[in-house]
């Protein structure tokens, strides 16, 4: 059995130690049994199928793990966050699915399954702001985007197909792979990681790995049915100034 050498000891430590695991769960992560503590005595070596989950799930290059390198990671995904289902209408042109709150629970179990999307509805919006781009819609859900984006409101975003192109602190929807989230993100130095950020205080931001990110769509404009129809004021004159107001929130969201 070939002995690590301190360097690769430390260094394992010290990427268990940055990401804030203990010795089990460090070791629940990377599928070793029990607990990562013979390798961190340098009793038992660091197997290939070890290196390629540090590599999977932090981006670490084997290189700079072994002493060979002073890069400590490297981009195992290229960052493409493309739709992996476009959909058309029966003029071949692509419309815009509409995804709600029930649908967005099987989303990431069924983003590649064109089945399931001619399921949804789809619609059409004819203004030159929609053309040459793919869009969808998706129902917000819970509370955490207010006062911006309400329960239940819909938001369309634009595709974004790779992470490189979406601009810092932009609301995006974001395909994780086992959820669908509304979040403002930032980017970080550490291009492996993004934080994501709620607009209502009461949550508290968090980080999660680039590699989760299945989809992402970058938030332009929202749809708002929360019109009083039973007002006393005159209809048109509501709808003036609602689509005032929505004006000034897709100005908002870009800004």
């Amino acid at each position: 059995m070939d002995i690590l050498t301190d360097q690769t000891i430390k260094r394992f430590k010290q990427i268990r130690e940055e990401n804030h695991y203990t010795q089990s769960d460090f070791a629940k992560i990377l599928q070793i049994k029990n607990s990562t503590a013979d390798i961190e005595r340098g009793k038992t070596k660091i197997s290939g199928k070890v290196v390629a989950k540090l590599l999977q799930e932090f981006n670490i290059n084997p290189l700079w793990l072994f002493g060979d390198s002073t890069q400590k990671k490297i981009q195992l995904h290229l960052g493409d966050v493309s739709p992996k289902v476009v959909t058309i209408d029966s003029d071949n042109n692509e419309n815009i699915v509409l995804v709600n709150v029930k649908a967005a629970a099987g989303y990431p179990h069924n983003v590649q399954d064109l089945d399931w999307y001619q399921q949804l509805p789809a619609f059409d919006i004819p203004l030159p702001e929609y053309r040459n781009a793919t869009y969808r819609g998706f129902q917000v859900e819970g509370d955490s985007m207010l006062p911006l984006l309400e329960p239940k409101e819909w938001v369309i975003g634009k595709a974004v197909n790779n992470l490189s192109e979406v601009s810092n602190n932009a609301i995006c929807v974001i395909i994780l792979e086992d959820s669908v989230v509304v979040k403002k993100i930032r980017k970080n130095e550490d291009i492996s990681v993004i934080t994501l950020i709620s607009l209502n205080s009461e949550y508290l931001p968090y980080n999660i790995q680039t590699h989760q990110i299945v989809e992402l769509w970058e938030v332009n404009s929202k749809l708002s049915f929360n019109i009083d129809a039973n007002s006393d004021v005159a209809g048109m004159k509501q709808l003036q100034e609602a689509m005032l107001a929505l004006t000034s929130e897709v100005r908002s969201l870009k800004n």
